[in-house]
């Protein structure tokens, strides 16, 4: 299972920027493993996010923006679900993936298994 993060490395927007750098250097700093997919470089990256957003994650109006955060082909969230999984320690969660031993995310779900 591959985390996969859509991005676009041409965007105008700072707002944008901020959130991508956000949720990439959080992966990178937790070892987590992903591909970075550039929808401004690759217009097949822009296709298949644009497909593959479910259609009550879109907005009301236009596409889907980056970042879109996906594993393999399923859908995750956007930078909002991604920030309350943070706030949440649910991160792995969101993703699809196992908590490591250790982690905040882990010692919260010994936790709950225990009550």
């Amino acid at each position: 299972m591959v985390v996969k993060v859509y991005i676009a490395s041409s965007s105008g927007s700072t707002s944008i920027k901020k959130q991508q750098q956000d949720v990439m250097g959080f992966l990178a700093a937790n070892k987590i493993e992903f591909e970075e997919c550039d929808i401004a470089a690759n217009e097949e990256n822009r296709k298949w996010m644009r497909e593959n957003v479910p259609e009550e994650s879109r907005p009301a109006a236009g596409n889907p923006l980056p970042p879109q955060i996906f594993n393999d082909s399923k859908y995750c969230g956007n930078y909002e679900a991604f920030f309350d999984a943070r706030e949440d320690n649910a991160v792995y969660a969101f993703l699809g993936l196992t908590a490591p031993p250790g982690s905040k995310e882990a010692e919260a779900l010994a936790r709950k298994d225990q009550e």
